[in-house]
C-alpha cells in the first residue's frame, strides 16, 4: 500500500468519525436538549398549544383555525364564526394558503360582495357594519383569530341561540380578546376556538 492510499484511508476514517460525532452531538443531543427545555419551560406551546373542552378532551390547536359548521357546511348559529378560509376546502391544515387573488380580481370582488350579504343577514346587521376580516381569508387560510369588531357583531346572535344574556357574552368576548402586540402593533383580536370552548363551558 503506497503513501497516497494510506493518507486517503486515514482522511476517510477521520471524516467518518467526525460525521458520527456531529450527528450524535447536533442531530441527537441538540434535539433532546431543545425538546427538554421546551417541555420544561413552555410545555403547552411545545406540544402544539392544544385547546381542551370542558371534559379535558383535545378540541384543536389554539394556533390553527377551524370551522364551526354542520355536515352541509352551514355555519352553526350558536357559535362564533371564524373568517373565511382559502386553505383546501376550508381550514385544511395540509393545504395552507390564501386565495392569491388581487384586490381588483372580479372573482374576489364578487365573493366579498356575496359574503358581506350573507354575514350581514346571518348576524342581523347592516352590510356597512360587516368588518373586512369577516369576508376575506387570511394569507395562511388557518388564522385562528377574528377582529374584536367581527366578534362584536356576532354577540347578539350567539346570545339568542344559547338563551344567554348578551352582556354576559360580551364579557366573555372581552375576556378572550388579546390586545395589540407590544401595545401598538396590529389590532385587538379574539381566538375563536378558545371563545367557543368558553361558551360551551359557561352553558354546561
Amino acid at each position: 500500500m503506497n503513501t497516497s492510499t494510506r493518507s486517503t484511508g486515514r482522511t476517510l476514517w477521520v471524516a467518518v468519525r467526525a460525521m458520527a460525532v456531529f450527528t450524535l452531538l447536533l442531530g441527537v443531543g441538540y434535539t433532546l436538549v431543545i425538546t427538554g427545555v421546551g417541555q420544561l419551560i413552555l410545555p403547552a406551546q411545545a406540544n402544539g398549544s392544544i385547546a381542551r373542552d370542558a371534559d379535558g378532551e383535545p378540541a384543536g390547536s389554539a394556533l390553527i383555525g377551524q370551522s364551526f359548521a354542520d355536515a352541509d357546511g352551514a355555519p352553526l348559529p350558536e357559535y362564533f364564526q371564524p373568517r373565511p378560509s382559502a386553505a383546501g376546502d376550508g381550514y385544511d391544515g395540509g393545504a395552507s394558503s390564501g386565495s392569491n387573488l388581487g384586490p381588483e380580481n372580479e372573482d374576489l370582488v364578487a365573493a366579498i360582495a356575496e359574503r358581506t350579504g350573507l354575514v350581514a343577514e346571518f348576524n342581523g346587521v347592516a352590510e356597512a357594519d360587516v368588518p373586512a376580516d369577516a369576508v376575506t381569508a387570511s394569507g395562511s387560510g388557518l388564522d385562528p383569530h377574528i377582529s374584536a369588531d367581527y366578534a362584536g357583531i356576532q354577540v347578539e346572535r350567539v346570545a339568542l341561540e344559547r338563551g344567554l344574556d348578551p352582556d354576559e357574552v360580551r364579557d366573555l368576548v372581552a375576556a378572550h380578546t388579546s390586545g395589540r402586540t407590544l401595545g401598538f402593533l396590529g389590532e385587538p383580536s379574539v381566538n375563536v376556538l378558545e371563545l367557543n370552548l368558553a361558551l360551551d363551558e359557561l352553558e354546561g
